[in-house]
């Protein structure tokens, strides 16, 4: 009699940071369309946070396989403009790391400043940030892991320097979520992770 030793597959939950899709009129593609495809392409657990992208799912493969499948099928798919589609797949302690590593006070006055998260896709902090020109009193910009921070003063963010990068080659390389889209992830990463333990 043969004993065969069955390797079985881990499955990981995922948080997908999807760049140049829904925005300003651009790329439109519906969560609801943007699911089925991804469950098509085998992934399970699927699902979509907002319109701007965000997906979380389950995988067998490594990070760097689901990203170039991803940037791949997308603009086939749906007739993007695969310029702008870039794909950034983060683990619960990659995402966890962002929140935690945090700029002391970041994020916690919602009322009196608008807080960014800036993901970095393929390059890092110390680049990305020689491409901001934060405005004295308005802007203030902080370097992290694979993150730039961003805060602007809600009440002068008319006068705030933030869209300036976007004419740096470098913005093809960043994807922009609010501190609290940020946060609503992990929560979201959080709950999966706490039933698959129960």
């Amino acid at each position: 009699m043969y004993l065969f030793k069955v390797k079985l597959k881990t499955m990981n939950t995922y948080v997908l940071l999807m760049r140049g899709i829904n925005v300003g009129g651009k790329n439109s593609v519906s969560m609801a369309n943007l699911k089925k495809c991804l469950e098509e392409l085998g992934y399970s657990n699927v699902s979509t946070y907002i319109a701007s992208g965000n997906v979380i799912l389950k995988s067998d493969k490594r990070p760097d396989e689901i990203k170039a499948q991803i940037e791949e099928v997308l603009p086939k798919s749906f007739k993007l403009d695969s310029e702008l589609i870039k794909v950034l797949v983060l683990t619960l302690g990659q995402l966890q790391a962002v929140v935690e590593n945090k700029p002391k006070g970041f994020g916690e006055q919602p009322e009196k400043y608008h807080s960014d998260a800036i993901f970095l896709m393929g390059i890092d902090a110390a680049q990305a940030k020689s491409v901001f020109d934060p405005r004295e009193g308005v802007d203030k910009v902080w370097p992290g892991n694979g993150v730039i921070y961003s805060q602007r003063l809600s009440a002068l963010r008319t006068k705030s320097r933030l869209s300036k990068i976007m004419a740096s080659p470098l913005y093809k390389s960043m994807t922009v979520r609010s501190w609290s889209t940020t946060t609503k992830l992990l929560d979201i990463l959080k709950d999966i992770d706490a039933s698959k333990e129960a």
